[in-house]
């Protein structure tokens, strides 16, 4: 099971959207009592939306785990498209069209964008090539063989720092 989408910027998102809109919307000396007015009021419809999506993606996407048998970002976009076509569907069929492709694009970024900083997080932790190399310990070596040593390593280019 995958626990790491996170609804949380939404809620604040919907709370900064109505924030400022009753901020901007207020008479100059109550624009502060406004906003958090404005918060007040659309909080439990914007928590209703959001609860009533959330319940119908995470049905479409156990349903499309279950039918494709695989657990990836297309499971994610197909589950989108899929709520986004339900959420319209009293809109008619050009606006079940319309949500569910733009629910799907909208998944499918926010897929794409978790991959890729996945990925780029991901390649700060692969180790160095030379940096598995086992280097001698020239201080327990006698002088006739550590200058061999020092010697073969300038050959091949690398570093000639000795422990001492």
């Amino acid at each position: 099971m995958n626990h790491e989408r996170d609804p949380c910027p939404w809620a604040i998102g919907g709370t900064i959207w109505h924030g400022v809109k009753g901020f901007r919307n207020s008479p100059y000396g109550e624009r502060r009592a406004g906003a958090i007015t404005a918060i007040k009021l659309r909080a439990p419809v914007l928590g209703g939306n959001f609860g009533v999506w959330g319940g119908l993606f995470s049905t479409f996407d156990c349903a499309v785990k279950g039918v494709r048998q695989k657990e990836d970002p297309y499971n994610a976009i197909i589950a989108g498209f899929f709520t986004g076509g339900a959420l319209a569907v009293r809109g008619g069929y050009k606006a079940m069209r319309n949500g569910a492709i733009g629910c799907a694009v909208l998944l499918a970024v926010i897929e794409g964008v978790g991959i890729g900083i996945g990925k780029y997080f991901a390649g700060n932790t692969k180790l160095e090539r030379n940096a598995l190399r086992i280097r001698p310990d020239l201080s327990s070596m006698d002088d006739e063989h550590r200058t061999r040593s020092l010697n073969a390593r300038l050959d091949r280019g690398l570093e000639t720092t000795s422990r001492t």
